[in-house]
């Protein structure tokens, strides 16, 4: 886990204004979803804004999890299943906003699918009870076919999820961004994508108390987001790249490799993105609660527009 503290400027009035916002603690991990709090610190966002935040980058996000768990965190980048988990367990999270993941059904070079029907009984390979499952299981939905259609290999690591698909042992593989760019810039192909069936369970989340208690951190952080949003999508690649394999955590191969989203400022999540997680929850029985849009989401960002 690496550690990153950002700190503000110096300077008259702004130094005061900068000492009334708490400082702000968030998880990242090595996707697409992160990178905007990553450009914020390096190009300076956070103190423009008179903003300290900690960053702590994760590998895995049991050990995000984890982290918030141990009151480690004010907040992470994370997914709706994380959420109800954790509310689930006793730890009072609330969503904030949406991120822009991909998640991505990626087919090996040797395997001849187009669609996801030409999948069916072959082997896919996912993570048990995660994002990657609940979104293979509504490409399989989407497409009129049984969550029991394919025969699913269980592969948690993402990275031997990737080098197992690229050694011709899968059909195809469900894995977020960079991952599957590096996959289909090695020889795989595209089947069908997170985006493509408008499915996005990627969210911000932070602790109910750290709402409260810092609430204007936490809205200054997302001035900063906003800035980061526009710089990516209109700076030249170059630019940031190094920034995202160095700082962000992405493998090296994601230097050639990586296709970033076309980035939202952030906004809130479709009620229909949280109705479907939950629903999907209930129905594998990984949580009995049948929690609600309001449940799950805090009208922060909403109300300050």
């Amino acid at each position: 886990m690496l550690s990153l503290i950002f700190t503000a400027g110096c300077g008259g009035k702004e130094e005061t204004k900068k000492e009334q916002l708490p400082k702000i603690t968030i998880g990242l991990m090595p996707d697409v979803d992160s990178l905007p709090f990553v450009i914020a610190e390096e190009n300076g966002y956070f103190d423009d804004e008179g903003l300290k935040v900690q960053i702590e980058m994760f590998k895995s996000a049991m050990d995000r999890d984890a982290a918030i768990q141990s009151g480690n965190l004010d907040g992470a980048v994370s997914d709706l299943l994380a959420v109800a988990f954790l509310r689930s367990g006793g730890f009072p999270v609330k969503v904030t906003s949406s991120t822009d993941g991909s998640y991505q059904l990626i087919a090996g070079k040797n395997e001849k699918a187009k669609e996801v029907k030409d999948l069916v009984s072959k082997d896919v390979a996912v993570s048990r009870n995660t994002i990657i499952e609940y979104v293979t299981d509504e490409f399989l939905f989407k497409n009129n076919l049984k969550d029991d259609s394919i025969n699913k290999v269980i592969i948690p690591q993402i990275p031997t999820r990737l080098e197992m698909l690229q050694n011709g042992k899968l059909a195809a593989a469900t894995l977020p961004e960079p991952f599957a760019s590096i996959a289909v810039d090695k020889g795989c192909h595209l089947v069908v994508s997170s985006e493509a069936i408008g499915v996005n369970p990627g969210v911000m989340i932070f602790k109910e108390d750290v709402l409260k208690d810092k609430e204007k951190s936490v809205l200054a952080m997302y001035k900063a987001y906003n800035r980061a949003i526009e710089y990516l999508n209109t700076a030249p690649r170059e630019e940031y790249i190094n920034v995202a394999t160095e700082k962000g955590g992405f493998p090296p191969a994601a230097k050639e490799a990586l296709k970033l989203p076309k980035y939202r400022k952030a906004d809130l999540p479709k009620e229909e993105d949280v109705n479907s997680t939950v629903k999907w929850l209930n129905m594998k029985s990984l949580v009995n609660e049948n929690y609600t849009y309001k449940d799950f989401v805090s009208d922060l960002i909403k109300n300050e527009k």
